[in-house]
């Protein structure tokens, strides 16, 4: 007979995995995704649950990227749809708190090019639907309008410059490097 799932136990399997994540911002990017893949949606952002307790009103927030051209040249795209993910991400993410809005259309897309500077592209609503198709966007509430993903958050946040999978890759390539003077060593001696 199958033993009865337990709420607790899950509750302890979750934050024990989370605890080895330090930054509350990758916590609750995983969070994120994790209840975008059962279906579930959030209430709200983990960021805006906190008690009074937690958040003294006198404390300066940890500082962030306020403004989309500062950002871009961050994350530093090298394409039209990862140009729209990182768009989009900013607006849900990034921007300032009044500022956020969870789906971008073709007009926050062009306004965005100017603002960057970024060349815009012919159809910017063929852009977004580009970046649809490829996975980095969802469709949003209305026609036209598209919401940032997990595939795309991961994306921008982990995979563009700065992120976290980035500098693995270039600790990776150093060692593989060593590796390969190893071998051909090992070949001329024979």
């Amino acid at each position: 007979m199958a033993k009865a799932p337990d709420d607790l136990e899950a509750v302890r399997i979750i934050i024990s995995t989370l605890e080895a994540f330090e930054e509350a911002s990758d916590r609750e990017r995983i969070i994120r995704w994790v209840l975008e893949k059962v279906g579930v949606k959030p209430v709200g952002t983990p960021a805006t649950v906190l008690h009074k307790s937690e958040a003294p009103p006198h404390q300066p927030q940890s500082p962030a990227i306020k403004n989309i051209s500062t950002f871009v040249k961050e994350k530093n795209p090298k394409s039209d749809v990862q140009f729209a993910a990182t768009v989009a991400y900013f607006h849900r993410f990034e921007a300032p708190i009044d500022k956020r809005k969870d789906e971008i259309n073709a007009p926050a897309l062009q306004e965005a090019c100017r603002l960057v500077p970024w060349k815009r592209p012919k159809n910017p609503g063929q852009t977004l639907r580009n970046a649809k198709h490829l996975g980095l966007l969802d469709n949003g509430s209305q026609d036209g309008f598209f919401s940032i993903n997990s595939v795309g958050e991961n994306l921008v946040a982990m995979t563009l410059p700065g992120g976290a999978a980035e500098k693995h890759k270039r600790r990776k390539k150093r060692g593989s490097g060593k590796m390969k003077r190893v071998r051909k060593t090992s070949k001329s001696q024979k």
